[in-house]
């Protein structure tokens, strides 16, 4: 219980200004006691677990998707084949392709899950990464047909037959889509899977496609025999639009790119470490939907390798709990000055700045 919580009823000045103010003092205290009190680990077991858990997540996404787009293909179907529309054909393949991406995606999550060995020592997290590329490719390939589709139609029009029931498939294929792209990049972004992200943002790309069908019936009702072929192009603009957010989400992902706020937090958790006198370097990369960090720090040199070693591990220790999705951290312990430089005997075989000396890391405070 705080101050904010029972604001309207400030009535006792100053003596209950007091109040909030030894609770707020309090608080600290509490997060301890409850940290101590909770069971946690951080050991190896344990975050192999939490990394089984995040692909169940995605797995059971994936299997939820791909029933509802199964359904959806499979009323869709039904209807071409009393209307013989053409385009409602192209969109009901078009969503049964994206459905079946949810196999290469449900592989990458199942390789996740094997220990890393000798050969691959980070584990198989990056398969996630492979099937972002590609899921991308298969936006990209959407992105021709629905362009190659439209021109075509323009070239050689056609006749719609079945409007109405056209256009309810239409509908059916738009809000299943729409309905799978929020579920998937939901866990995606929950997990920290981007492949998953980018997979949800392909089948809201479908959903556009299945939105032009609808439009594309409304303007031939209205007459216009264009209409299919023009929204269709219009469609392939935001298609092609919501390619440009998955490749960027996947290449930044390929790139070991991370959020700088990420970055800034662990500095901030390093300098509240007892013992951490400065630090230098953090590195952080994804591997498949979980973190990794590198991190130097600065530690008295008068200490033995013994305390050194347990600031290290509380380092990593607060790392983990600051840090979202960040599983394990190898932090390295530079010391204060001393007369003999440790780090002399690298700088020939490394770029400068690779590694900071520790009078150049530290900083007091």
């Amino acid at each position: 219980m705080d101050g904010k919580q029972h604001a309207h009823h400030d009535h006792g000045g100053p003596t209950r200004s007091k109040r909030r103010g030894r609770l707020r003092r309090l608080k600290p205290l509490r997060h301890r006691l409850a940290h101590l009190l909770t069971p946690h680990g951080h050991e190896a077991g344990d975050k192999v677990d939490a990394a089984m858990e995040t692909s169940r997540d995605g797995m059971r996404t994936l299997w939820i998707s791909l029933v509802v787009l199964g359904v959806t293909t499979v009323v869709q179907a039904v209807i071409v084949a009393l209307s013989g529309s053409v385009a409602l054909l192209g969109d009901t393949v078009h969503n049964a392709a994206d459905a079946l991406t949810a196999v290469p995606l449900g592989i990458a999550f199942l390789l996740g899950r094997r220990a890393a060995d000798r050969r691959y020592t980070y584990g198989y997290g990056r398969a996630e990464d492979l099937a972002g590329v590609l899921i991308v490719a298969t936006i990209a390939a959407s992105a021709v047909l629905a362009a190659w589709t439209a021109v075509d139609r323009l070239l050689h029009p056609r006749d719609i037959t079945h409007l109405w029931a056209v256009s309810g498939a239409a509908l059916a294929g738009f809000a299943g889509n729409e309905w799978v792209a929020r579920h998937r990049i939901r866990t995606g972004r929950r997990i920290g899977s981007a492949a998953l992200v980018a997979d949800g943002l392909h089948a809201r790309t479908d959903g556009f496609t299945s939105l032009a069908v609808l439009l594309g019936a409304g303007g031939t009702a209205l007459g216009w025999r264009a209409a299919d072929p023009v929204v269709g192009l219009l469609i392939t603009l935001a298609i092609v639009l919501v390619l440009k957010d998955a490749a960027r989400e996947v290449y930044r992902r390929l790139m070991d790119s991370v959020d700088p706020e990420l970055v800034a937090a662990a500095h901030d958790a390093l300098r509240t470490v007892d013992g951490v006198l400065g630090t230098g370097q953090v590195r952080m990369r994804w591997i498949g939907h979980a973190l990794r960090a590198e991190a130097d720090i600065v530690v008295d040199a008068r200490l033995t390798v013994v305390e050194a070693h347990r600031i290290a591990v509380a380092a990593e220790h607060a790392l983990i709990h600051a840090v979202p999705r960040l599983t394990a951290a190898t932090v390295h312990t530079d010391h204060t000055p001393v007369e003999d430089d440790p780090h002399a005997t690298l700088r020939h075989h490394a770029p400068a700045g690779r590694r900071a000396a520790p009078s150049s890391a530290y900083f007091s405070g």
